[in-house]
């Protein structure tokens, strides 16, 4: 990894990456971690189950990248994120 994280910022990463509509380039954007990055960032933090779940899954969402999404979806935040703290793009 570039930088040191603070604990917050790696939460946030881990709750990014799970969720289903965000795309790796957003991580890329807010925190400055290629998707290998935040691969290797989800297997020193997680479990070695809840890794494999988490990759497979990832996997096998076309979403989690912009160049295999539907035209349809033009954002990866939800109208929700305001409320999230810690949340640098939505501060804009």
């Amino acid at each position: 990894m570039k930088k040191q994280l603070s604990s917050e910022e790696i939460d946030r990463i881990i709750e990014m990456a799970w969720e289903d509509r965000t795309p790796f380039e957003a991580i890329k954007t807010q925190f400055s971690l290629s998707e290998a990055e935040v691969i290797d960032l989800m297997r020193n933090q997680l479990e070695r189950k809840s890794f494999e779940r988490w990759r497979k899954r990832a996997h096998q969402i076309s979403q989690k990248h912009l160049q295999k999404r539907v035209s349809g979806i033009n954002r990866f935040k939800c109208t929700l994120q305001r409320q999230i703290s810690l949340n640098k793009i939505s501060k804009r």
